[in-house]
Parts: structure tokens; sequence; C-alpha cells
């Protein structure tokens, strides 16, 4: 077995509110930096109350990212000031490269009475920080799924397995973005390319992320593996275990962030604060 990746830390999601009163599960943001570089944020939203989330996240700007939101159940209404509208349904994903600058909202919906994704959030290099917005939306129906081995499932977002690449392309960085799904007491190997950050969050089951310890990790459970080694090892529970598995190459760019934008310097930041309350935010194309 080739050397794996130690875990270089481990900890649980926190509760915390956002948009109009969404209550949700941080696994990882600001407090974190620059520990998950590439990656700035992962939110959690599964909830079971609809009065958790149908407030939703009103209108609110963009800059300087890119925002993943995955849609395990129920849907994801959107619009945007390009003009783009629709909604994001279980099992697909949308990719949303903000750049220069876009205004959207997002409004979780239920679908029989059950709503649950993610939202992931990646920086943009200082290079990419103002190009043009841009979107890659793909439905459920059009992420790959393969299986390695016996009792290994996993849904490609972004990145390649096993020479089957995922939908999301021509993504900055090309990071990896898979949803894993390992049946009872099954051992799981993935290569991680060079010098790239590589993190995983457990969202069903648990299972063994460092083989050097005696210890399962289970649901809402944040992983960040260590930059030693080239893969990481992972062996199901007893019940099995799921985690979404990103990875990405560090951009060591300096990070102003406050609020939906995250640029290089504060003296950006206040421009583009400025910039949308003064109502020249969206850049002419």
């Amino acid at each position: 077995m080739p050397p794996a990746k130690a875990v270089a830390k481990a900890f649980p999601a926190r509760e915390t509110i956002e948009g109009a009163g969404v209550r949700l599960h941080r696994a990882f943001g600001y407090d974190q930096l620059p520990l998950f570089d590439p990656f700035l944020m992962l939110d959690d939203f599964r909830a079971e109350r609809p009065s958790d989330y149908l407030a939703g996240f009103p209108w609110h700007p963009h800059r300087g990212i890119e925002t993943v939101t995955y849609m395990l159940e129920g849907r994801v209404e959107h619009g945007d000031s390009l003009g783009h509208s629709g909604s994001v349904e279980a099992g697909g994903v949308q990719w949303m490269t903000a750049g220069s600058g876009i205004i959207h909202q997002e409004m979780p919906k239920p679908v029989d009475g059950r709503m649950g994704g993610f939202q992931l959030w990646v920086n943009l290099p200082r290079s990419h920080k103002m190009i043009d917005p841009r979107y890659q939306e793909v439905p459920g129906d059009e992420i790959p799924v393969v299986s390695p081995q016996r009792g290994v499932r996993i849904r490609i977002i972004s990145g390649t397995v096993d020479e089957v690449s995922g939908p999301v392309q021509d993504i900055v960085g090309y990071p990896e973005f898979l949803d894993v799904t390992l049946g009872p007491d099954v051992p799981f190997s993935h290569e991680v390319k060079a010098e790239h950050t590589a993190a995983a969050y457990v969202i069903g089951g648990s299972g063994n992320f460092d083989l050097r310890q005696e210890r399962e990790l289970s649901n809402l459970t944040t992983v960040l593996f260590a930059q030693e080694g080239r893969w990481v090892h992972i062996i199901a529970g007893s019940r099995g275990v799921r985690f979404l598995y990103f990875s990405g190459k560090p951009l060591r760019d300096p990070v102003a962030w406050r609020g939906p934008i995250v640029m290089n310097t504060e003296e950006e930041l206040r421009q583009a604060f400025d910039e949308y309350r003064k109502g020249t935010f969206l850049r002419k194309r």
C-alpha cells in the first residue's frame, strides 16, 4: 500500500445562521484560513424543518470567488443579474464563477417534504479575480458514477477517477470534487495530485480516515489531510460511510474577505463594496 496521508485536523461542523435566517452547519470557513486553500468555506444546509431554510439567501453580490452548490434532496431556485434563472435539482450541481461580479439569490425549496445540500466556496487566483462571470450547471443524471471496486460508488462532479472525468470542466486549478459512498468495512484509496490540499466532509455513516489511529469519524465531521504523502486511505465503518472529497492546488495569495466578496487587499474590498453601494458593481460586457 502506498504511503498514506495522515489526518492533520478533524473537527465537527458548527451551527450558524446565514442569509435571511437559514440555519445550517459550517464545515469550515473564515476561522480556518488558510488551511483549506484554495477552498474558503463549506456550508451544509441539510435540514428537516422548512422553517430552518425557507427564508433562503435573498439578493446579494459576489466577486472574486466560485460558489459550488450541490443538492442531495429538494432544490434551490436561483436568479441573477445576468438574466439567468432556474433551479438546481436533487443530484445536480451549479458551479458559478462570480469573477468580476454578479448579484444573485438562492432560495432552497423542499420536494416531497425533503431538502438538503451543500455550498463550497473556491477562491480565485489574483490573475482571475476579475474575469467574466459564468455558470456550469449540470443535472444529476449527467454526473457520471463509477464503481472502481466492489462496495465503492463515486459521483464525479469535477476531476477524474478511473479515466472518467466529471462534467465540470475548465476550472482554474483543476480541483476535484467527488461524492463517495463506501459499503460496510470497505477500504478506499485515492491518489492526490502533487501539492494539492485534500479534504473530506462526512455526510453519513462513519469511517477511519487515518489508518494510524483507531478512530472513526461520522456525520458533520470535517477532515483535512496532511500535505505529506500522495494517497488518502479510508476504511468504512460497520454501517458504511459517505463523504464529499475535494482537493485543489493552493493559491498562496493574500486574502481580504468580507461577507460575499473575497479579494486580495483591503483596498480592493473597499472598492467592491463602494461600487455595490453606488450601483456600479456589475461590469459592462
